[in-house]
């Protein structure tokens, strides 16, 4: 862009802060058509327009920010554009975009940097591929040179800490010493301006994962530690703030490195902290204590799998948390009675950082705390301050998960009187606590909720506070939850079967009732009161005996109506908020209507499907929320599995929502639900599935082919294929080739193992060969004693699914469900080729695997590796392999 130009775009970008709505949207519209027009010559101006001291602050400040939104964007696929982008500027265009950039550091007068923030950006893509390698060096001198100007060193440390906090892994390693000698040096007392102070704290905090060389080395880890100790008792907020957050993190990354600084620095100013009557001080101190109760529940549970296995744990608990404990409790409980009456529930508060601290604390150091926060609650419980009463009930209900039932089960018993006396409080706060305090009490002790000596009494103000205000109903509602838990896992049963009647058999058609009124309170929007008044009917719903089956009848239909009703209010949406709402109520129903059906007879099924089915037909034609389609979608699955082949008379008029769904690559939560559900409707209408299955199939090959479809809906396709060979049996073999070559591409799939989400993607992957590769086996050989010629076709593939099977024997990560569906294919590959398998198996690992899964506390795993362990043994010794009930019943699901 010519100097014209650059002069045009300057008086844009100070349109950009104009009140006037019509210059605004002229300054927008410009600035995207010249981003698009030409792109490297509008960053070079916009870099330009940042580097020039002679230009307006406001004309700066737009322009670094419009360089910045146009190398990053929240969106990960638009920065990946941005990225590639910029890797197709000519190198001249790049280096001068650069050179501006860097030199405009230091030279703004506004905070923070613009300019830091565009160095970062471009160092994050540049960086990883060695590129701007004297980047670093720079940003370094421009802190540490002496007569660099306070502008200077904390643009240069915002932009290191904002590289830090960005760039992927591993790239800054080898300059680590570099970075850390620039933020140590900014850090220092000595160091004259809080701006710079503060700019280096936030970069040490960024910085942090990428120093551990540094920690691990005694004289660097003192040093750091003396600067941010120091930092902590700045007299400046911010940076007091900053360094106590660096040790929050710090004791995080590097607990086992703690011993020398904890009793001398760590606890008296983490203590002194917490006691601060500054918030965002006080947040921090006990912030630090919730991460070392964290750190040492972890360790404990380390320490456990070590002693278990035999071997020595690899890091010990230094137990700081239950040597604090004393000095600890008494400051958490103090915060406890600083709450606000009208506390937004949003906001986080030190009372609100101190109760989960005590459960923190509770559960690393377990009876321990009792001693020390008995007589809190004891002395506070009846007080006639409410700020006490309820501190005393929050720290009852916080300590409850971390003790043992012998100490529990009284400290309970002894506090039920009491704590239904408190659902009555004229404080609402106490009643909301106290009615938060029960929902812990069902959920953690259950066994004393449905105690009959109190049962009733207990029931009565539960369904008082279900009129309560929205907070303390929706803290019911959670309660009712963990109650209906309680009851149904004491009635007696037999066989796993639905017990005959439970403990609040006499009042559940009331307590329906009084939920269904819940869900529809005028106010049921606050404090998610609606969704937890549905949540808590779902779990009384699921959780029914028998002789409540009628009530259950009842609110399928009261379900159905409201369906019904929410439909027909989509005329009246008025704005996004209705909107909004409206989603989320046909959501909740959705999901009610899928715990009502699995308690619904099958008998009575077909008495309600067309009015279920029409009702989710409406749905699908006029919902656009991905949210809502997913949620219909389970509620169809619910419908198939109940119905069973009857499912068929639907299957015209849904197919066109189901593809609709099944092509959904931007939502892919409402892909992944119809893949499932496309499993389902291939098990339950078996062969009647037929005439659908090119349609199904060609959508599943073309989604398992889409590299940018996300990847969890990939191993649900693959489990498809399973359940649609099994449908159909000798009929899949047109799409067998493509399947198999699938299968084989998804056996040889490698990940990193030191991540963990990257090691279950890889475990489900595995599970979903498998159960593909079960389906296949089982459908092609078909039914009954007679192996069907169609198994031939699989021969050449049976080396493959082998090895594979061995690949996942010999992994350490194997999950207990791999075990079990590859005994299960074992055993049917025996069936199906019997003394021809021998030589692919004879080397020991099958027999490993499972030899381990009869070890396995999984009865299924158990099952079905001693089943297969019999089939190898049947064709090592020439036997007829007499097929059984395993391959008939087809134990993939």
């Amino acid at each position: 862009m010519n100097i014209q130009l650059n002069h045009q775009l300057i008086g844009i970008l100070e349109k950009t802060v104009s009140p006037d709505k019509n210059e605004l949207l002229q300054a927008k519209t410009f600035l995207e058509q010249a981003a698009v027009s030409n792109p490297p010559e509008f960053l070079k101006a916009l870099s330009d327009i940042l580097a020039n001291t002679g230009n307006s602050a406001v004309a700066r400040i737009a322009a670094g920010l419009q360089l910045k939104n146009h190398l990053t964007s929240k969106d990960v696929n638009v920065t990946q554009e941005y990225v590639q982008r910029w890797h197709s500027f000519p190198v001249d265009t790049r280096e001068y975009i650069k050179k501006n950039i860097i030199g405009a550091l230091g030279t703004e007068t506004n905070r923070p940097s613009c300019a830091a923030q565009c160095v970062a950006y471009v160092a994050v893509i540049e960086l990883p591929l060695k590129r701007w390698e004297f980047l670093v060096a720079t940003l370094v001198k421009k802190v540490v040179t002496e007569g660099s100007s306070e502008m200077e060193k904390e643009s240069a440390l915002e932009a290191i800490g904002y590289i830090c906090q960005e760039i992927v892994p591993g790239v800054l390693d080898n300059q680590s010493n570099q970075i850390l000698t620039a933020i140590i040096h900014g850090m220092r007392k000595q160091e004259t301006s809080n701006h710079v102070r503060l700019a280096a704290t936030t970069a040490l905090y960024n910085s942090l994962e990428f120093t551990k060389a540094n920690f691990e080395r005694d004289t660097e880890r003192n040093y750091i530690m003396e600067v941010v100790c120091e930092a902590t008792q700045s007299q400046d907020t911010q940076i007091c703030v900053a360094a106590l957050q660096c040790l929050v993190r710090i004791l995080s990354l590097y607990y086992q490195y703690m011993e020398p600084y904890m009793a001398q620095a760590l606890f008296p100013i983490t203590l002194e902290a917490m006691k601060s009557d500054n918030d965002q001080i006080a947040l921090q101190g006990i912030e630090f204590w919730s991460n070392v109760s964290d750190e040492e529940v972890d360790l404990a549970i380390d320490n456990q799998e070590a002693q278990d296995a035999g071997r020595p744990p690899t890091r010990v608990s230094k137990h700081y948390a239950r040597g604090a404990l004393q000095y600890l409790t008494p400051v958490l409980m103090e915060k406890l009675t600083k709450q606000e009456e009208g506390d937004d529930d949003e906001s986080w508060s030190p009372s609100k950082a101190a109760c989960v601290c005590l459960m923190l604390l509770a559960t690393c150091c377990e009876d321990d705390i009792v001693p020390y926060v008995l007589p809190f609650i004891q002395g506070n419980i009846k007080s006639p301050n409410w700020r006490f009463r309820d501190a005393a009930v929050m720290v009852f209900g916080s300590i409850l998960s971390g003790l043992e039932t012998s100490t529990l089960k009284p400290l309970v018993e002894q506090a039920m009187p009491t704590l239904i006396e408190l659902m009555y409080d004229q404080s609402v706060n106490v009643r909301d606590t106290t009615a938060w305090t029960f929902g812990r009490i069902c959920d953690i002790i259950p066994e004393a909720t449905i105690n009959p000596a109190y049962l009733n009494t207990l029931l009565d103000c539960f369904l008082k506070g279900l009129k309560a205000e929205p907070r303390v109903a929706a803290n019911v509602c959670w309660a009712f939850i963990g109650l209906s838990d309680a009851a149904y896992d004491a009635a007696e049963s037999t066989d796993g079967k639905t017990p005959q009647t439970y403990c609040l058999s006499p009042y559940y058609e009331y307590i329906i009732t009084q939920l269904l009124d819940a869900t529809d309170r005028a106010d049921g929007a606050k404090a998610n009161l609606r969704a937890a008044a549905y949540e808590a009917l779902m779990d009384m719903i699921k959780n029914s005996p028998q002789d409540c089956y009628v009530t259950v009848q009842k609110t399928t239909m009261v379900i159905l109506e409201r369906l019904n009703q929410v439909l027909q209010m989509e005329t009246h949406i008025a704005n996004h908020n209705d909107r909004h709402q409206f989603n989320d109520l046909q959501s909740l129903l959705c999901a009610t209507l899928q715990s009502v059906l699995r308690k619904v007879d099958p008998e009575d099924a077909p008495k309600i499907s067309d009015a279920i089915m029409t009702a989710l037909l409406t749905m699908f034609d006029s919902s656009k929320a991905g949210g809502v389609q997913e949620d219909a979608l389970i509620a169809v699955s619910t419908l198939v599995d109940l119905l069973g082949e009857g499912f068929i008379k639907y299957m015209d008029a849904f197919k066109p929502y189901l593809y609709m769904c099944l092509k959904n690559n931007q939502e892919y939560q409402v892909c992944c639900a119809a893949v499932g559900l496309t499993g389902d409707i291939c098990r339950n209408l078996k062969g009647k599935v037929l005439p659908y299955c090119n349609d199904i199939m060609g959508m599943l090959l073309v989604n398992l082919d889409n590299a940018n479809l996300h990847r969890s809906v990939k191993p649900q396709i693959l489990a498809a294929f399973g359940d649609v060979a099994l449908s159909i049996g000798s009929n899949f073999v047109p799409y067998l080739d493509i399947v198999l070559t699938m299968l084989l591409h998804a056996c040889q799939v490698r990940v990193d193992t030191s991540d963990f989400d990257m090691l279950d993607y890889l475990n489900e992957l595995r599970e979903s060969v498998l159960e593909a590769y079960t389906g296949i086996i089982q459908g092609l050989k078909g039914p009954g004693n007679v192996v069907t010629p169609e198994i031939n076709l699989i021969e050449s593939h049976l080396i493959h699914i082998i090895n594979f099977i061995k690949t996942i024997a010999q992994d350490g990560d194997i999950t207990d469900t791999n075990i079990a569906i590859a005994a299960g294919l074992v055993g049917d590959l025996c069936s199906a080729y019997g003394s021809r398998l021998v030589p692919l198996i004879e080397d020991g690992v099958v027999v490993s695997l499972l030899n381990e899964g009869k070890r396995s506390k999984n009865q299924r795993t158990k099952t079905l590796s001693a089943w297969a362990t019999k089939e190898i043994k049947k064709i090592r010794e020439g036997g007829l392999n007499p097929i059984n009930e395993f391959q008939t019943e087809g134990f993939r699901h």
